[in-house]
């Protein structure tokens, strides 16, 4: 039993570095194709919108589907797929064609990330205690992976869609190498029901009284609540995304190669908090992580806002990523404990908000510079954790999973 729940955390792992770099690689080479196809920048921005509402509409249709048939079954689909339609943007020859692939990828990229997700809410449920985090900071892993692998490809004088190609195929392999090991629906659904209260250990869930309808209605209105605060989290990732950097360059005249640094401090950070996040969610509750982190990023991003200096702005930005970082693997987390017979569906909810969050936050803080300095634009994303963290109550003060006593000899 151990030996097999080690196996399905370290496909869980694999699968979400898996996602990372095959989003990656598309990133990567946006330039490249963008160059290929020969559009402007207002018309890439409206095209990747079509990748969001893909990524959207898949996620909505692979939630139900992994409760119905499970994550073995599920997962491997989506990581096939997504990597089979990575090479369709580096073969587009027009705007067209390039809307297309988008939509298409991005529908497969959703399926792999809602499944994935719910996979790790069954991997640790059975583990007993959180493991959520770091599996959302191996996706960062993969991002650099695609990076790398992007570089040493354009030295070669490789063409983008032989990259995107020969990345696509890897995943492929990998994603079907690594089916085995997931967790079965029948052992996922049994792992679940062991313990009457799931992991949120709401009233809803305990009250022995309470109608299901009425239980149903509970769980779902707090599923939406938590969708919310993610939308609000990821809003403010999205916005670090793609204003960091401008903002050290355009408002405090940093060169164009120590602005990117920005955006380097806000991920380094991120992805070292979600490395640590689940030690900290296992001592002091999800709750806890979710108010202090975003508290801690409320003040990181007001000191980006209103601090003059250069050093003031990376020390920001810093604790931006650090107080996000263990945010959104908690509200996934709690989505899917919600009702384990539907964590598919309630994970779906939740990111699919979110993803809508990460996708407009660009947008917002761009529309607000037309009416405030850009620095000014921040105090939003200030408001906005400081409402995430007002909001955290929506979360269990526990750790994110009931603990089995079963699995207590289960080692990192």
């Amino acid at each position: 039993m151990e030996r097999s729940l080690r196996g399905a955390r370290v496909a869980t792992y694999v699968y979400f570095v898996l996602c990372g770099t095959l989003m990656g690689a598309w990133v990567v080479h946006i330039p490249a194709v963008e160059e290929r196809v020969g559009i402007s920048h207002a018309t890439l921005g409206g095209l990747l919108v079509l990748l969001g509402a893909g990524a959207f509409a898949g996620m909505q249709v692979a939630g139900p589907l992994t409760d119905r048939l499970g994550a073995r079954l599920v997962v491997p689909a989506g990581g096939v797929l997504c990597g089979a339609t990575l090479v369709l943007p580096g073969i587009a020859r027009d705007p067209w064609t390039l809307a297309g692939s988008l939509l298409v990828f991005g529908f497969c990229n959703g399926c792999l990330d809602v499944s994935m997700n719910a996979h790790a809410v069954h991997v640790e449920k059975a583990y007993g205690r959180p493991v959520m985090s770091g599996f959302h900071a191996t996706f960062s892993v993969g991002g650099v992976l695609a990076a790398l692998v992007a570089a040493g490809a354009t030295s070669a004088g490789l063409h983008p869609a032989a990259t995107l190609a020969a990345v696509g195929a890897v995943g492929i392999v990998i994603a079907l190498a690594s089916a085995r090991a997931l967790m079965p629906a029948a052992s996922a659904e049994s792992t679940d029901s062991t313990d009457g209260t799931g992991a949120s250990g709401t009233a809803e869930e305990t009250e022995t009284h309470t109608s299901p309808a009425a239980a149903r209605r509970g769980t779902a209105g707090r599923v939406w609540l938590l969708a919310l605060l993610a939308l609000m989290v990821m809003l403010c990732e999205g916005a670090a995304n793609d204003w960091s950097a401008l903002h050290l360059k355009d408002v405090l005249g940093a060169p164009a190669g120590t602005a990117a640094f920005a955006y380097g401090t806000f991920a380094a950070a991120m992805t070292t908090g979600r490395l640590l996040a689940d030690r900290f969610v296992a001592r002091f509750g999800s709750m806890a992580i979710l108010r202090h982190g975003a508290a801690t990023a409320a003040v990181g991003i007001t000191l980006v806002a209103l601090g003059p200096w250069m050093w003031a702005a990376f020390v920001g930005w810093a604790l931006f990523g650090l107080g996000l970082s263990g945010c959104v693997p908690q509200l996934f987390s709690a989505a899917g404990h919600a009702d384990p017979v539907a964590a598919g569906a309630n994970v779906s909810r939740v990111a699919g908000l979110g993803y809508l969050g990460m996708l407009a936050g660009p947008a917002v803080i761009g529309w607000l510079t037309h009416l405030v300095a850009l620095g000014h634009a921040f105090v939003l994303l200030t408001l906005l954790c400081v409402t995430t963290a007002l909001g955290a109550r929506v979360l269990p003060t526990e750790s994110g999973s009931t603990p089995r006593s079963e699995m207590a000899g289960v080692g990192h």
